[in-house]
């Protein structure tokens, strides 16, 4: 989905910057030293870094290959997140207790799947998947094009029960859905398509009835999170194209399922699509915004700081662009940040303590204002 992204090779995964485009590009085989999952402990505390005042507790949840896109349940009790283990082609969901333990395979073992969510009621997951479609791993990107990220026609959106059962089909449109997110309160959900010729943000009910666009301007609009009082969607956008050449390069690419993220900022909506507005005018790649419960900063991942670099941190700006501040300083990637529903807690993806360069493992920390 970010599928993020795309960090680079020497530091992290193409997927994992993307996230789902999804909140994602492609994910690395996980390298033979890694313990496979039936191995890993619940989790390890992990002494803090100094500089990063906001993370206390910090605890590290998974323990090799490629994780990331952790996602709390609406009570905070539990995790839903997606991993590259060896046995599998590509990347599948999984679902943990809050604290590591109780991990368990929700999404098929086949094809590749991405940007997962826990309905409000518990009962339900949702993800995206491309097992019906290409039941094998996602094909390499072709990198002559340059830095690109692809956007899947193969995912469609699906959802099982809470025990990875009675899998069934809620939106099919023959390219890419994704990125989902859900309001608290079941009302509607939110996600990203492709198949009107350009890469927008919509809203439907849980059934897939009722699909609404919310964006509908050239360009890259992706990653929506829907916030906790379910009033507001926060995502990303590409930069306004300079000139017509440019549109137009954009949409011959997506031609191709492909994007280039060079440039990303990010935006903010009510639920409904109105009072559009954008927040960061930054450098670089700014993507996997979260609002805090108290409405009033937006946690997300960037490496404005670093345009041309493949450091992404973790930074907290206020919902009008003011109060920029960096959360994480660690020469690792950070990124796919969510804030529990309290705001006590915040998970987030990361490079830190890997065992092998270029290992994403979810971590979990008590936050601190």
């Amino acid at each position: 989905m970010l599928s993020a992204a795309l960090l680079a090779t020497a530091v992290v995964s193409p997927h994992h910057v993307m996230g789902c485009l999804c909140h994602a590009a492609l994910l690395q085989t996980p390298p033979a030293e890694s313990k496979p999952l039936s191995e890993w402990p619940a989790n390890q505390p992990r002494v803090g870094n100094p500089t990063e005042k906001s993370l206390s507790n910090v605890r590290q949840l998974t323990f090799g290959g490629q994780n990331a896109e952790a996602y709390w349940n609406l009570d905070g009790s539990q995790l839903v997140f997606q991993t590259r283990q060896p046995q599998y082609a590509d990347e599948q969901i999984y679902l943990m207790n809050a604290d590591g333990s109780n991990r368990r395979r929700i999404s098929t073992g086949m094809g590749r799947t991405t940007c997962s969510y826990v309905s409000p009621d518990g009962k339900f997951i949702y993800f995206s998947s491309t097992h019906e479609r290409n039941m094998g791993a996602q094909k390499p990107l072709d990198m002559s094009k340059g830095y690109v990220w692809m956007v899947n026609p193969d995912f469609s959106l699906y959802r099982t029960d809470i025990k990875g059962r009675n899998l069934t089909k809620v939106i099919d449109k023959g390219n890419y859905v994704a990125e989902t997110t859900i309001a608290p309160d079941g009302s509607y959900m939110t996600f990203t398509g492709a198949w009107e010729g350009d890469v927008e943000i919509y809203r439907s009910n849980l059934d897939g009835t009722n699909i609404r666009k919310l964006t509908d301007t050239v360009g890259y609009d992706g990653g929506p999170f829907v916030s906790w009082d379910g009033k507001k969607i926060v995502y990303r956008r590409s930069a306004p194209f300079a000139s017509q050449k440019e549109e137009q390069e954009y949409l011959d690419l997506l031609k191709e399922n492909l994007v280039r993220p060079s440039r990303m900022d990010l935006y903010i909506m009510d639920a409904d699509g109105k009072n559009n507005r954008q927040i960061t005018n930054l450098s670089g790649a700014s993507f996997a915004p979260f609002l805090h419960p108290n409405g009033k900063q937006i946690i997300f991942s960037s490496n404005h700081h670093d345009p041309k670099g493949r450091e992404f941190d973790l930074f907290v700006v206020n919902v009008d662009g003011t109060g920029l501040r960096q959360v994480t300083f660690t020469p690792d990637f950070d990124g796919f940040p969510m804030f529990s529903r309290d705001g006590k807690k915040l998970v987030w993806a990361s490079n830190r303590f890997g065992v092998v360069r270029g290992e994403t493992n979810i971590f979990t920390a008590d936050w601190k204002p």
